[in-house]
């Protein structure tokens, strides 16, 4: 293992693992954790170039690999994994690469990557000018264009506080470790997780926003490929659902982590598994 990353834990219970999406950090789940803590051992942690968090020795796929071992070096034990967007994607890996430690999965915005191989070179060459950019022109005045995205238009219903510490979350760190992070944490350096997705016999619950039609279609492909999901479909918000929608982000994840696969309650909330085009609207 060539880094470490550090890690904070609220509560007691089953553990449970949050990873935060781009330009996040642990700060991400603040208005989270409580609740969650509530009947979960919740673990925090910065992903590697945000905030102090070291990145990994090599950049591309092999950095990717190395930044889920380093996750998977977090955890102790079963546990649970939570992620969104970019931590979706990590969370994902982590359950594919390390499947024995983990009981259940999580994954809000996010998908399995890539496919063909040229539109993973064409992310690639993407996220590298971005990467360039930061390091170029500074974190602020690459934020000020990455809140502006299509993907973060619903944002702007954030109440004023929320919108505030969205924007002071996203200019704390360096503009190097945020390059560095798309160099090694970025979509084209995931691995094309879709055809392994059919081996992943682990109960998955998917979260998109409604009003973001790209991820949860993307959430509609991945539940059809996986043995045991349940895909959840916010009404009301888009990409960032646990920002836009908390208490019902917290419904759905709540009733999923508590009850167990066969139990009812999970059916209730979140419809039967293999669920097709139509969804679930709300929790």
């Amino acid at each position: 293992m060539s880094f470490r990353l550090s890690i904070s834990t609220y509560g007691e219970g089953f553990p449970l693992l949050l990873l935060h999406g781009f330009a996040g950090n642990k700060s991400s789940w603040d208005e989270l954790v409580p609740r969650l803590a509530e009947f979960s051992r919740v673990v925090v942690v910065d992903l590697p170039g945000h905030a102090h968090a070291p990145l990994p020795a090599n950049l591309g796929e092999r950095g990717f690999g190395e930044v889920v071992d380093a996750l998977a070096e977090c955890i102790q034990g079963p546990m649970d994994v939570l992620g969104y967007s970019q931590g979706a994607r990590l969370a994902l890996a982590l359950a594919l690469r390390h499947t024995k430690h983990i009981r259940r999965l999580v994954l809000e915005s996010g998908t399995a990557g890539l496919c063909p191989e040229e539109l993973r070179q064409k992310r690639r060459e993407d996220d590298e000018a971005k990467a360039t950019l930061l390091e170029q022109e500074g974190v602020a005045s690459f934020m000020d264009s990455w809140k502006k995205l299509p993907l973060f238009a619903t944002q702007e219903r954030l109440s004023h506080e929320a919108k505030k510490a969205l924007e002071q979350r996203r200019k704390s760190h360096s503009a190097s470790g945020l390059a560095g992070a798309l160099r090694c944490m970025g979509l084209g350096v995931q691995p094309n997780f879709w055809p392994l997705l059919c081996e992943l016999h682990l109960p998955t619950l998917l979260i998109s926003g409604e009003e973001d039609t790209k991820f949860t279609d993307i959430a509609q492909k991945m539940l059809r490929e996986l043995p045991l999901a349940w895909h959840v479909v916010v009404p009301g918000c888009g990409h960032s659902v646990h920002l836009e929608s908390p208490q019902q982000w917290l419904e759905a994840t709540s009733v999923f982590l508590k009850a167990s696969p066969e139990n009812d309650r999970v059916t209730d909330a979140c419809g039967a598994p293999h669920m097709r085009e139509e969804g679930v609207k709300g929790v």
